[in-house]
């Protein structure tokens, strides 16, 4: 079977390289996936999940805050805010990351806060609870 080269950098590392079979990631208009041969596109990334298929029996799923990615000529590359495996996720600190922003939300009306930045770190810590609990 052919394969994609895969390359997902964050701010502060590599976080995936090499050969998949295909990629499933969150696009602002929906989830989408990328085979060989896909045609060459760039899209915006939300928050939610990237599934990679590495082969027929290896499927390894990521928790990502967002980004952009790149396909031309059967290579991607994903610019992510934050790529997290699954399975690698702390639960404790991605529960306490949801309660903080949910006290912070509860409190706009009495303090300034920034709103949109209080619903991005909840829905952030919403989505690493999800992926965290759906692959264990």
């Amino acid at each position: 079977m052919k394969k994609l080269n895969l390359e997902i950098i964050t701010p502060s590392k590599v976080g995936y390289k090499g050969e998949v079979i295909s990629v499933t990631v969150p696009g602002s208009k929906g989830s989408f996936q990328i085979l060989y041969n896909h045609a060459p596109i760039i899209s915006s990334l939300e928050i939610g999940e990237i599934k990679i298929e590495e082969n027929e029996s290896a499927k390894v799923h990521y928790a990502t805050s967002g980004g952009t990615l790149e396909l031309s000529n059967n290579k991607i590359i994903i610019l992510a805010e934050s790529f997290e495996r699954a399975d690698q996720i702390d639960v404790k600190r991605a529960e306490e990351a949801k309660q903080r922003a949910e006290e912070r939300l509860k409190k706009k009306r009495d303090e300034q806060i920034d709103d949109l930045r209080a619903e991005l770190a909840l829905k952030r810590a919403v989505n690493r609870l999800k992926e965290a609990n759906k692959h264990f």
